[in-house]
C-alpha cells in the first residue's frame, strides 16, 4: 500500500549538495515529519473511538465476550468492511485519478487516507492488549526514527534497493490475499517477518527519495506542497505497515 507515487522524483545523485547543512531541506523534511506525526495522532484517536466507544464500535464490528469477560473482535459489519477497505480504494483512485494534484487536493487525499485508516485500526484494540499495542508503537517509532536518519544521512544511492523493496511489497500483498484462503500459520509468520524487513527498508528509501525530490523541485512552491503531502503519505504508510507486521509478530492477543 505504501508504494504510492514513489516515482515522484527522478533519480538525482545523492552527492549533489551538502544536504546535512541545507536549512531549506531541513525545513522541508520537518514539514513532512510533522504531518506524519499529526497523522499518527489522528489515527490513534480514531482507532480508539471506533474500537472502544460502544455505539461507534457496534456500527463497525461484531463482538463477543471471552472467558475473561473482555470484548473481542468476532467479525465486521457491512460498514466495517467498507471502512476497512476504504483506504485501499482511495489510494487506487489517487494513483490513477490524480494526475495533476495541487497542494490542496493532495492534502485532502492525505487526510482522507489517514482518517479511513485510523478508523479501520479500531479492530486491533479488540484483538491485542492495550499494553502490547503501546509497546509495539514505541518500538516502531524508535525504529522509524533510526531508519529515517539512515536514509537522510547516507551517501549511498538506495534507488536499486527501493525498486526491489517495492516489488517485495506487492508480493506481500499477493501472499496475504492467498493466505486468507490457505490459513497457514507458517506462511503468515513468514509474511510478517518479510513485511518487517521490507517496510524497514522502505522507510530509509523513502526518506532519501524525499531529499531528492526537494532538490529537484526547489523553488517551485506548489510542487513542494504536493511533494510534502505525498512524502508524508509514503512515510505514514511505511510506519503503519511496519507497526502492523511487528504487532502480528510480537503482540499479545486478548
Amino acid at each position: 500500500m505504501s508504494d504510492f507515487n514513489r516515482d515522484y522524483a527522478r533519480s538525482i545523485p545523492t552527492d549533489r549538495a551538502d544536504m546535512s547543512v541545507d536549512a531549506g531541506l531541513r525545513s522541508f523534511m520537518l514539514g513532512v515529519y510533522n504531518k506524519v506525526a499529526l497523522g499518527l495522532v489522528v489515527s490513534a484517536i480514531l482507532a480508539f473511538i471506533t474500537g472502544q466507544v460502544g455505539p461507534v464500535q457496534q456500527l463497525l464490528y461484531r463482538t463477543a465476550i471471552d472467558s475473561a469477560g473482555q470484548t473481542v473482535l468476532a467479525g465486521y459489519t457491512l460498514l466495517g468492511y467498507a471502512v476497512a477497505f476504504g483506504p485501499l480504494v482511495v489510494i487506487l483512485f489517487g494513483a490513477f485519478g490524480m494526475k495533476n494534484a495541487t497542494p490542496r487536493s493532495s492534502g485532502i487525499y492525505y487526510w482522507t487516507i489517514v482518517a479511513l485508516l485510523g478508523a479501520s485500526l479500531g479492530a486491533i484494540t479488540l484483538v491485542y492488549t492495550g499494553a502490547s499495542i503501546f509497546q509495539t508503537f514505541l518500538i516502531t517509532a524508535t525504529a522509524f526514527g533510526g531508519l529515517s536518519l539512515v536514509g537522510y544521512t547516507t551517501k549511498k544511492d538506495l534507488g536499486p534497493m527501493g525498486s526491489f523493496l517495492i516489488i517485495g511489497a506487492f508480493g506481500l500483498m499477493i501472499a496475504m490475499l492467498v493466505n486468507i484462503f490457505l490459513g497457514s500459520g507458517m506462511l503468515a509468520f513468514i509474511i510478517n517477518v518479510v513485511g518487517v524487513l521490507v517496510f524497514a527498508g522502505l522507510i530509509a528509501y523513502d526518506t532519501q527519495r524525499l531529499k531528492m525530490t526537494y532538490y529537484e523541485l526547489k523553488g517551485d512552491g506548489a510542487a513542494m506542497g504536493v511533494a510534502t503531502n505525498y512524502g508524508a503519505l509514503s512515510l505514514y504508510l511505511d510506519f503503519i505497515n511496519l507497526f502492523m507486521f511487528l504487532l502480528r509478530l510480537f503482540g499479545d492477543r486478548r
